[in-house]
């Protein structure tokens, strides 16, 4: 029998175990110092507990030693992954990033984890904490010890948009990232955390934050420095040498700490070098506000100092956008734009940092609160969850593609206080009248005793615009700089900008137009395919106003830039986008519109204008704006001698396949052309938006995005031959039919690698037929047989087709397939034909193509696509529904024929089949599904009968791919006009008063 213990001696041995000196693993990624400072604090209260701790890590040793001088302390020096390859100071190398990760952590990731497991027996460890190295909790995993993370992000999360800017082959990276986290207990996470699916269970705690150990006086004493001098801490790791930083960059009077300044780097006599290992924590609590980048460390440190920061956006870097929302919440941040901070345009930036006033009060004891959830997990306190098999821990959660790319039905464990509105603030039904003169009035204006006269154009009974007029009406009174600094709670900054660039007194011009719903013909565009285009109820939205450069509104840091031009004011184009958190885009763009032009006066070539915007990731949104004045310019030879100010809103989600840049392209280029009194046709306009995406922005997509956009009616199929824009005719939907939308959550991206190298493919396989025909044709001349005068013609003809979409299915087969490649690579092709003659993709020589499959399938889908539109018109049976669903099934295998699939389209199709044959024995209502658009991704369409049953069956798929997938997928349905149709609006502002 065992012996039974007294409760006294239970009491004893539990405050034996409190006291037990425990051992801790704690691992530290190798990305950036900001881990291994608050690494710093929790350790130091696990050391002051009398526990070991073992930090792995890459970190210089003296960052641990200066705050932990402890011999409980133990450093060993290994790299086990490598974060974010950075290509210069604000930059994030995707594809190096995934490869360095690839040759760190997965290459020798056999050896690294026998390392590991030996070492961690070694030393007898308790428990295994990672900040946040991946393969920590699979070795963890092997001892059987628990582990536990400790992060504000994850880099599966940080990881999945690498994956898909780079191209999918490190796809499997993030998969076993997932799957290493997935063996941790739970994660500790800190505030300004990002998504984090792969773990089981989370703990928040408070900010983890190294304490201030000298005063603000104390620390400028030893500097020299008086208290009534302005001083401004500009730490930016990774600073190029080169840069000069000159007296003119910071107000006169005030100095700058600049930490860590390469040896060479020169400084004005106003900047003073500081060391480099000098305690950042005090020296933030003595300036009175700091220029750097946003990063964990800095973050939390400037918030607890309530230091303001200035910060300059890095390319890629996932974990900012979340960060960057705490810190405007709690009204510590002020952004400046790239052009600004590397050409030295500092001060209107500084000074706005003073008038601000940061309030953060929350506690900042996190250090301590996570080494306390330590202890009680080595003792083997349980937090979490029944723990899960793998496959549900993981359940396809890891949703490639940035998450920040949703939509206001996107669910999505997020922190309370990160809270974006809506893309269209205030979208919804508005109860609307129109009196003679066509006044809208409506319940939110007449509240704020604002209205806007409708000088021309009608609302077409359009909810979604008058919405977006009452947004347009908000903006001076929730727009106010001086009232948001006022007020208890900080308004969002595109409507401080937005609020800031339309003079009320004078007309603004507002556009309008949908994205698209690709029923059938997609990637086929590119090769003169017939397609069929549904444009969606989301629009996006343009308000243009143009001034004489004296009378524009201007944002400081412009009217600063112009005026130290010493010229006076010239024309400036000032944009704002609303919805900017939702895909992590700086919400504003400036620029004087003489960069457009170069120095002989001239429009600036199409790739020079590509590069100009290519140099801020967060900016070069504005190519799809501005780029349509350049198009205008260069082909109509338009000239622009006023300041233009445009506002956009969109309801027109981005990455969903939807085409929300054609729509941004169509509304914009529709509105300045009203502004400017040009009269442009809707087909034309397409054709012009194409450019500005094929040239401008550099994605190679074909044109029938745009010409949904532009040219397309409600509730009707726009039939468009792409040879190269020609609309054939506006189909009926039948009443009994209807296309739903379901978005995947995969971000889409027609500049992505896969769809370029389809399209690289298709060309090359167009330029092998061409050679084949060519010979055939040759060898028919040859022979002079009057039997081969057809086959003569015939490839005569395919030789000099500019189409692929024209040459029928019999005829690649009898003819073509045989001699197209499988594969080939780009400097074989290159060595035989020299060109693939496509103006918008480039062949790279080291790479391997599929030909044989990209060139057959837009030569189907074009046969395809002709009996749709045929089937259309035929006699509405179920047999009409099923022959129209097989197509729509042929075109979606095709995509994944070319390697454009995805596994989320390919499981919202599988549902929509699943559905159909659970309800085959009762009422057959969906019949049909394909992925849409560019592929890789994006929304899915379904084809069903319309009614209830139809609508009931979308929904289930709904819920079941959120069961699966952790994401809950945005249904389109409805219909609006295009562009064309719509027209413009004139309005005027004008208040009650006036009215009366």
């Amino acid at each position: 029998m065992g012996e039974v213990l007294t409760e006294q001696e239970k009491l004893g041995a539990r405050n034996e175990q409190a006291v037990k000196p425990l051992v801790f693993a704690y691992y530290v990624t190798g990305h950036g110092l900001g881990h291994a400072t608050r690494v710093i604090e929790v350790a130091r209260h696990l050391c002051g507990a009398g526990h070991e701790v073992h930090v792995v890590t890459v970190a210089p040793e003296y960052v641990f030693r200066r705050d932990i001088p402890s011999p409980k302390l133990h450093i060993r020096k290994v790299l086990l992954d490598c974060g974010a390859v950075q290509s210069d100071a604000l930059t994030v190398d995707c594809l190096g990033s995934l490869e360095q990760y690839s040759r760190t952590a997965v290459v020798n990731r056999t050896a690294l984890l026998a390392v590991e497991v030996e070492w961690l027996r070694s030393i007898k460890a308790n428990l295994v904490v990672s900040d946040i190295v991946p393969i920590a909790c699979k070795a963890a995993a092997q001892v059987g010890i628990p582990s536990v993370c400790v992060s504000n992000f994850s880099w599966d999360f940080i990881y999945s948009e690498y994956v898909t800017v780079a191209g999918n082959d490190h796809r499997s990276i993030v998969w076993q990232i997932a799957e290493d986290y997935s063996h941790a207990l739970f994660v500790i996470r800190l505030p300004g955390y990002c998504p984090m699916p792969a773990f089981r269970d989370v703990i928040d705690v408070p900010m983890i934050v190294r304490k201030v150990h000298r005063s603000r006086h104390q620390v400028r004493k030893d500097l020299g420095i008086s208290e009534k001098v302005k001083v401004l801490l500009f730490n930016f790791g990774g600073q190029d040498a080169r840069w000069s930083l000159k007296e003119e960059y910071i107000p006169q009077g005030w100095l700058c700490l600049v930490c860590g300044a390469p040896a060479e780097q020169q400084l004005a006599s106003n900047f003073i070098r500081v060391d480099r290992d000098s305690y950042m924590p005090d020296l933030i609590a003595a300036s009175d506000c700091m220029l750097g980048k946003i990063g964990y460390g800095t973050v939390s440190e400037t918030l607890s100092c309530n230091t303001p920061l200035v910060f300059v956006r890095r390319d890629h870097f996932n974990e900012e956008p979340f960060l960057r929302k705490m810190l405007e919440f709690n009204r510590g941040g002020v952004e400046m734009n790239r052009r600004d901070f590397l050409s030295g345009r500092w001060v209107p930036y500084l000074e706005r940092a003073l008038v601000i006033r940061p309030s953060f009060s929350g506690p900042v004891n996190g250090g301590e609160v996570a080494a306390c959830l330590l202890e009680d997990a080595a003792h083997g306190k349980a937090y979490t969850i029944e723990p899960e098999s793998g496959s549900r821990r993981l359940r396809d959660a890891i949703v490639f593609g940035f998450q920040m790319q949703r939509h206001p039905g996107r669910e999505i464990d997020i922190p309370d206080w990160y809270m974006p509105t809506a893309i269209c603030p205030g979208l919804g039904p508005v109860p609307r009248s129109h009196d003679s003169k066509g006044i809208l009035q409506d319940a939110a204006s007449n509240e704020l005793g604002l209205e806007f006269e409708i000088l021309e154009g009608s609302l077409h009974g359009l909810s979604d615009t008058a919405s977006f007029l009452r947004s347009l009406a908000r903006l001076d009174n929730e727009g106010d700089v001086q009232a948001s600094d006022r007020a208890s709670k900080p308004r969002e900054r595109e409507w401080l900008a937005a609020a800031g660039i339309f003079r009320w007194e004078d007309d603004i011009y507002v556009s309008r137009a949908p994205g698209r719903l690709d029923v059938m013909g997609g990637i086929a565009d590119y090769s003169g395919s017939l397609v069929l285009q549904l444009p969606i109820k989301e629009a996006c939205h343009v308000a243009v106003q143009r001034s004489p450069p004296g009378k524009q509104r201007l944002w400081k840091h412009t009217m600063a830039r112009q005026l130290a031009t010493g010229q006076g004011l010239t024309p400036v184009v000032c944009i704002v986008s609303f919805g900017s958190d939702l895909s992590n885009r700086a919400p504003t763009f400036d620029m004087d519109l003489a960069d457009l032009f170069d120095s002989e006066g001239e429009p600036i070539a199409y790739d020079v204008a590509n590069k100009y915007f290519d140099q801020d990731a967060s900016q070069k949104w504005a190519a799809y704006v501005a780029g349509t004045l350049l198009v205008l310019m260069r082909e109509l030879g338009v000239r622009f001698h006023d300041s233009i100010s445009i506002l956009i809103s969109s309801a027109v989600p981005e990455g969903k396949g939807v085409s929300s840049s054609a729509a941004l392209e169509v509304a914009t280029m529709t509105a300045i052309a009203a502004a400017h009194g040009l009269t442009i046709s809707p087909r034309d306009l397409a054709i012009l938006c194409q450019k500005v995406e094929n040239h401008v922005v550099g994605a190679p997509c074909g044109v029938m995005d745009q010409m949904a956009s532009a040219c397309g009616e409600a509730n009707k199929l726009l039939a468009m031959v792409c040879q190269p824009a020609e609309v054939k005719e506006h189909v009926n939907i039948p009443h009994h039919v209807q296309f739903w939308g379901i978005d995947s959550g995969i971000r889409h991206s027609v500049g992505g690698a896969d769809y370029g190298s389809v399209r690289v493919g298709t060309f090359m396989g167009r330029r092998i037929i061409q050679g084949t025909a060519s010979k055939l044709a040759n060898s028919f001349m040859e022979a002079r047989e009057e039997a081969d005068d057809v086959e003569l013609a015939l490839s005569t003809e395919d030789a000099e087709e500019e189409y692929l979409c024209n040459i029928p299915p019999h005829r690649l087969e009898s003819g073509y397939e045989a001699v197209l490649p499988t594969s080939l690579s780009g400097e074989r092709f290159l060595e035989m034909f020299s060109s693939h003659n496509d103006p918008f993709t480039k062949i790279k020589p080291d790479r391997i193509y599929d030909v044989k499959v990209p060139a057959a399938h837009p030569i189907y889908e074009n046969f395809r696509v002709k009996a749709f539109a045929t089937l259309l018109t035929a006699v509405h049976t179920d047999m009409q529904l099923e022959a129209l669903g097989e197509l729509m099934y042929q075109s979606h295998y095709s995509y994944s024929k070319c390697r454009l699939g995805s596994h989320g389209t390919d499981r919202l199709v599988s549902l929509v089949k699943q559905t159909r044959n659970q309800a085959y024995t009762k009422a057959t209502s969906l019949f049909g599904a394909k992925i849409t658009g560019g592929g890789s991704g994006g929304t899915v369409c379904v084809l069903g009968r319309t009614g209830a049953t139809s609508q009931n069956q979308i929904l289930q798929i709904q819920q079941q791919y959120k069961s699966a997938t952790g994401h809950l997928p945005f249904i389109f349905e409805g219909s609006s006009m295009g562009a064309g149709q719509f027209g413009f609006l004139r309005i005027r502002r004008w208040s009650s008063k006036t009215m009366s």
